[in-house]
């Protein structure tokens, strides 16, 4: 085995490990928020933000969901451009991680019991997003079943993404530099 292949190998049981931890945990903030790969998508969340700030107030608030997503798929794209099917994948797997990760962000919508950035609850300060969101749609009666919806759509991602870079793995595929 390649130095290659050991590498992937022992990303892909990290994936597995991590896939293994929250597919089965549907809407639990506690094991999402307190998760490693939260610190990861947080940025990029809070980023999204500001970056959709130019297109009002309602793409402002639902922006930071919106770019803890779309930052894992841009990096899928860069993978796939220098055809790295492996590293493609791992990115979507990413971005299914992230729909799982902001899945319990949704469903507190009306509890607003999970602690916010700033420190305190969605109850005790202004600023949870998905309360904001689903009140515009007139869907916040609604906040669990979407939530519900995210994290099995993140799931089935997770899930798909991990198969097709194991069956990349097993097949010594992915990678054009690799294959040569």
């Amino acid at each position: 085995m390649t130095p290659t292949t050991i590498g992937r190998a022992s990303l892909l049981a990290l994936l597995a490990w991590w896939t293994w931890r929250f597919v089965p945990h549907p809407l639990n903030w506690l094991l999402t928020n307190g998760s490693f790969l939260h610190l990861i998508n947080l940025p990029f969340h809070e980023a999204g933000h500001i970056l959709f700030s130019p297109l009002g107030e309602f793409m402002t608030i639902l922006g930071g969901s919106l770019m803890q997503v779309i930052v894992p798929l841009v990096c899928a794209v860069a993978f796939l451009r220098r055809e790295d099917w492996f590293g493609a994948a791992v990115c979507v797997w990413w971005a299914g991680e992230s729909l799982v990760d902001v899945a319990p962000y949704i469903a507190d919508a009306r509890a607003l019991q999970m602690p916010l950035l700033g420190g305190g609850t969605g109850a005790e300060v202004e600023g949870h997003d998905w309360e904001a969101i689903l009140t515009r749609l007139g869907w916040l009666n609604l906040d669990r079943t979407i939530g519900m919806w995210t994290h099995v759509i993140g799931s089935v991602v997770m899930l798909g993404a991990l198969l097709f870079a194991a069956w990349l793995l097993l097949n010594k595929r992915g990678d054009k530099a690799v294959e040569a």
